[in-house]
């Protein structure tokens, strides 16, 4: 490797080897294409007829790797969760994930809806955002129960906050801790541990690997 190249690794990332945090990890990828066009439909079959029932909510489908994403506006979330459920048989929602979009202006904050169709045998993913001066979404808790502990933390990682949740409080983190850890402007941080005689000190005050 010559003086110019940059140190390569793993999964494409270019860099140093620090993963210690969002600005130590880097990887250029490209993202799933949106049928953003009225009228274009690249999918046939249930796709197509999930898309169709959907269609009154304007939701965006993206298809990744044979899986189907609606990513929809937060004020139309409940609408689509309820006609996932109760028209299309999409009877259990097995979690809704965080991510942090820090790029993603006005939509930085994601929650990721997994549903399942034990009829059916499909699966079917709702995305909806918010930004980070405004980081709410309506809970989805009336709808598929299951969500209550999965918006909880979901809530205390990413301070995603589910508006109409019956118990919106903590569940990993202490009550009084400040910030939500998964979140990708999380300042790093740690003590320092004793390990068989030998002390490991936190992240942001390591050596440099390059």
């Amino acid at each position: 490797m010559s003086e110019n190249d940059e140190p390569g690794g793993m999964f494409g990332v270019q860099g140093t080897g620090d993963t210690s945090g969002y600005a130590g990890l880097t990887r250029q990828h490209a993202m799933p294409s949106r049928t953003s066009d009225v009228g274009v439909q690249p999918y046939g079959g249930w796709f197509k007829e999930i898309a169709d029932a959907l269609a009154f909510a304007e939701a965006e489908a993206v298809i990744h790797r044979g899986e189907l994403t609606f990513h929809v506006r937060r004020e139309r979330l409940l609408e689509v969760l309820q006609v996932l459920r109760d028209e299309l048989r999409f009877e259990l929602c097995s979690g809704v994930s965080g991510v942090h979009y820090v790029d993603d202006q006005g939509k930085e904050l994601h929650a990721v809806y997994h549903l399942l169709s034990m009829t059916y045998n499909r699966r079917v993913r709702v995305e909806t955002s918010a930004p980070d001066e405004d980081p709410h979404v309506p809970s989805g808790v009336g709808i598929y129960p299951t969500l209550d502990w999965h918006e909880r933390e979901t809530y205390d990682m990413f301070g995603i906050v589910f508006d109409g949740h019956p118990g919106l409080t903590r569940i990993l983190m202490p009550d009084d801790w400040p910030g939500h850890p998964q979140r990708k402007d999380y300042p790093l941080g740690g003590i320092p541990v004793e390990y068989k005689g030998a002390t490991i000190p936190p992240p942001d005050t390591r050596r440099s690997y390059s």
